[in-house]
């Protein structure tokens, strides 16, 4: 090469580094599999290539919910083609239990079943239909049992999967007692199904020395590698997890993977012969648990103004026949049930109600959004018995000042914005002119009715069980540049891949196109956190962040020595490395470090700092920071049927600097349509027997394009890096944004008070059906009439 030629590299070099990367962190960089879902070219576990020899699973469910098993006879399903093995519980070489937490979840029913749906035996064939018609000829014979189908009654009779648990503070009997207004509630919130669209699923292959190489769609690979190892009776570092994507997730495939993952494992082990299960629409909504519905009890005394003297709220989450994670939901729901109200002197009870229904589980928010929604409800219920715009109540009882700034669990609430953010929203949403107008509107139209609502959102990030704040990841660098990034968080279509990569691009300051995103692999990181908790980003992030800035030193220390500079002269940017008065391609660099010996691999580790938990005392930090939004929310009422629609939605959300603005605004987008679909049109209904009835879409609806509104206005926070040492100062999305379509539910109930001049709250359970909105509505009709009948009573004080 001509020196001139040399001259112009370092010319065209250093023009280069003067411009900044396109791909880094704070950029919208598209989704890295955006492209396959369009085309239909990403891969999830049913897509994989089958063996000639594999086997389908089928699992024969309980349809009774509570029941001794007297008989099984898998005799005639051997009649049936193709079918190569069933088994029962006897059949399992290993532990019975895949409990995630605590004991009491079975692979398969072991002489009792406990809900309708509990998996009784498995079938495994040359298919699935005839697995599907092997597992219906098998003779199940019982013995029927009395349910507890009903969350007050299992709350009433001490009914629990583990024990009660209560934060407190101060004297709320005292203050209930002087408070000048005090008020009862009680609130039933329905649950959810997670509707993800690739069902729960999972394909294994028999490996040497009895290991098993397991594809599961699963948030949490190590959990299904621990459960997978126990139900075979072998040792995790035999068992591989391997997770390229789900087709959603949202907490359900956090423990309820590991079902289908271990039952293949059972039968590739016993039959040598590779082994899928998909489970059908069906089957998946009846096996699998839901959100836990909650029941709710309230006492809570007040001043003239709204401000909270004193509260005791007792909630009584549903959590199916078994333990799963309840316990650690229900905890969440009462940190969360003060949402961003100071509570002053405060009681909260968190009960484990057992009901013989499937086992509920983890979900968007994992408990959050019941505290809240309960809270926002006594909101609003004091506002009307006031006579007080709700808002005016809310902002009342924000967390402020020193002596009014500590939750109820003892934790400080530090780097507050909602005071700001709901200012803000308020001038932006024009509120107080809508106010206005929307009671004009309702006082001339006596069949259509509108409501507003603006309510705020303080969500804690960090997993409740501290342990579980953790985090790996594996960053190799080849001698031509490219980069191969794993770490130990899954990707179901949220973008946390992408973020990550990120992360790596903006520490190595190279395109994002030269990292190659590889399946969460527990042979490449192990004893990964679940993700979940809004924290896949924050963890593993950090973790990307550390293993890049380790090898990076590596190579700023071999430059310093290799050109005889101080690390001071050596600098990355956009893909060019300045040694000095010296430019270099990153990928030249690279290939100098590998003769010069340089080691290009490196794990990261991260665990949250600050957090800890005493629960004996019901004090601690459990959470790292709070993440902040509001929303806006206006609706139209037709009183006649209880019909709704969301005209618009005003949202501001806060996600620190932002990683990725463009996939934030997704999350927040999609995050506000799925609580909105919890709160109105997703209802739950079962049979007075236990069978779920809404078991498919026909009869379960889940939000439809047309029921998002045509006029969303979604705004995320500028400007405000998360003071807290996160990755980049961002802060977690995933959940947070979930619980901002609470005002929606409170919009409808608005529209509601209207029809007795918003001075009665209406009792509007979660979801706001439309049955239940027009219930509400009789509810204020009547109303109506008692106000205008005391109004027109003679005051008898008064002389003749």
């Amino acid at each position: 090469m001509s020196d001139h030629a040399t001259v112009k590299t370092q010319e065209q070099l250093a023009a280069l580094f003067k411009q900044d990367l396109h791909t880094g962190v704070g950029r919208s960089v598209p989704h890295d599999s955006a492209a396959k879902h369009v085309t239909g070219e990403a891969l999830y576990v049913d897509d994989r290539l089958e063996f000639p020899n594999q086997l389908h699973v089928y699992a024969r469910i309980s349809e009774r919910a509570h029941a001794r098993i007297r008989r099984i006879d898998t005799t005639p399903c051997y009649a049936i083609a193709g079918v190569a093995l069933v088994i029962t519980a006897q059949d399992v070489p290993g532990q019975l239990d895949i409990g995630a937490i605590a004991p009491g979840d079975p692979l398969l029913a072991d002489g009792l079943v406990e809900y309708i749906g509990q998996p009784v035996l498995a079938v495994a064939a040359d298919s699935l239909e005839h697995a599907r018609q092997a597992a219906q000829a098998a003779i199940v014979e019982y013995q029927d049992l009395e349910p507890v189908l009903d969350v007050v009654e299992a709350l009433r009779n001490h009914h629990f999967v583990l024990d009660s648990h209560t934060h407190q503070r101060g004297d709320a009997d005292a203050a209930l007692a002087t408070a000048p207004h005090r008020l009862h509630g009680t609130l039933h919130i329905g649950g959810q199904e997670h509707f993800y669209l690739e069902t729960q699923a999972a394909s294994v292959m028999p490996s040497e020395d009895g290991g098993m190489l397991v594809h599961s769609s699963t948030q949490n690979p190590t959990e299904v590698q621990k459960l997978v190892a126990e139900v075979l009776g072998v040792s995790m570092n035999k068992i591989v997890i391997d997770t390229r994507r789900m087709g959603g997730g949202f907490g359900g495939k956090e423990t309820q993977a590991a079902g289908p993952a271990c039952l293949c494992a059972v039968i590739a082990h016993l039959t040598g012969r590779p082994t899928k299960m998909r489970l059908p629409r069906l089957e998946d909504m009846q096996i699998t648990g839901k959100r836990h519905p909650f029941y709710v009890e309230y006492d809570v005394g007040f001043d003239d103004d709204g401000l909270l003297h004193g509260i005791k709220i007792d909630l009584a989450g549903n959590c199916g026949y078994s333990p799963d994670l309840s316990n650690s939901i229900v905890d969440r729901a009462m940190f969360h049930a003060d949402n961003a109200y100071y509570l002053g002197d405060a009681v909260v009870n968190g009960h484990r109600c057992k009901t013989n229904l499937a086992s509920n589980t983890a979900f968007r928010g994992f408990g959050g959004p019941q505290g809240m929604v309960a809270i926002e409800e006594i909101m609003d219920h004091i506002a009307r018995t006031l006579g007080k715009d709700p808002l005016a109540v809310r902002k009342r009882n924000y967390y402020g000042t020193e002596s009014r700034n500590v939750t109820h669990y003892y934790q400080t609430v530090e780097h507050n914005l909602l005071a700001e953010m709901t200012a803000k929203l308020e001038a932006s949403s024009e509120y107080a002119t809508r106010r206005a107008a929307i009671r004009a509107y309702n006082a001339k139209s006596p069949v259509l009715k509108k409501g507003l609502a603006l309510t705020p959102v303080k969500f804690g990030i960090s997993f409740t069980a501290s342990f579980l704040n953790q985090a790996g990841a594996l960053i190799h660098i080849y001698k031509d540049g490219s980069i191969h990034l794993n770490h130990g968080g899954t990707e179901m279509g949220q973008g946390l891949n992408t973020k990550v990569a990120q992360v790596v691009a903006e520490v190595f300051q190279v395109d994002i196109g030269q990292i190659q995103i590889t399946a969460t692999n527990t042979d490449k990181v192990p004893n990964t956190s679940p993700t979940a908790a809004s924290s896949g980003a924050d963890l593993n992030g950090k973790a990307a962040q550390n293993a890049a800035l380790a090898i990076k030193q590596r190579l700023v220390d071999f430059a310093a020595r290799h050109w005889q500079v101080s690390e001071e002269d050596v600098e990355f940017k956009n893909g060019q490395v300045r040694i000095r008065d010296q430019f270099l391609a990153f990928e030249d660099l690279i290939q100098q470090a590998y003769f010069g010996q340089v080691s290009l691999s490196a794990t990261g580790f991260y665990r949250t700092p600050k957090i800890y938990y005493d629960r004996s005392q019901a004090k601690g930090r459990p959470f790292y920071y709070y993440a902040f939004g509001a929303a806006c929310s206006e609706v139209l009422v037709d009183t006649l049927t209880g019909e709704y629609k969301l005209l618009r939605a005003d949202i501001l959300h806060d996600v620190g600097a932002s990683l990725n603005p463009a996939i934030d605004m997704g999350q927040v987008e999609g995050g506000f349509v799925q609580g909105m679909g919890w709160l109105t049109t997703e209802e739950l209904v079962w049979s007075d027997t236990g069978k779920l009835l809404t078991s498919g879409p026909a009869s379960y609806k889940i939000p439809a394009v047309t029921d998002v509104p045509a006029d969303l206005r979604v705004t995320l926070v500028e400007n405000r890096k998360n003071s807290e040492d996160t990755v980049f100062h961002s802060k977690a999305v995933g959940e947070p944004p979930f619980m901002l379509a609470i005002s929606v539910w409170c919009a409808l109930k608005d529209a509601v008070a209207s029809l007795a001049d918003y001075r009665v709250q209406p009792h509007i359970d979660a979801p706001a059906t439309p049955e239940r909105v027009l219930w509400g509505v009789e509810q204020m009709r009547a109303a109506s009439s008692k106000l205008q009948e005391r109004s027109e009573e003679p005051n008898m004080t008064e002389s003749p």
